[in-house]
């Protein structure tokens, strides 16, 4: 095994919640304020995962007071405390790029029935 590849393997989470692109998602992040930490949570529509490995990432989407809001999360950052699946997407491509121009109830990803 190469080296770069061990040293990524150590530094990857080990208890990353699964989660796929269309899922509604929670994202519990640690924000530092001076000496004080608190969690703020990040709630929206996963659109894209990027990378792979330690390097990988992921961009929820959400509006807020009728703007779009992007954000782009580290999945091994330590800053993300947790990741929590609201809902599951049912969803036939792997970004959602196209929900950036969708606005009220035709940005809304279907929902994945289980039985």
């Amino acid at each position: 095994m190469n080296i770069m590849d061990k040293i990524n393997q150590e530094q990857c989470n080990k208890d990353v919640t699964e989660f796929a692109v269309g899922d509604g998602i929670k994202v519990h992040v640690k924000i530092v304020e001076g000496t004080t930490e608190r969690i703020q949570v990040f709630s929206g529509t996963v659109i894209a995962r990027n990378g792979g490995g330690i390097n990988e990432s992921f961009t929820v989407r959400r509006v807020s007071y009728g703007q779009g809001v992007e954000r782009v999360f580290p999945l091994n950052s330590p800053l993300v405390a947790k990741i929590e699946v609201e809902r599951k997407g049912k969803v036939r491509r792997s970004k959602l790029y196209y929900l950036r121009d969708k606005i009220g109830k035709s940005a809304k990803v279907k929902e994945l029935r289980t039985r």
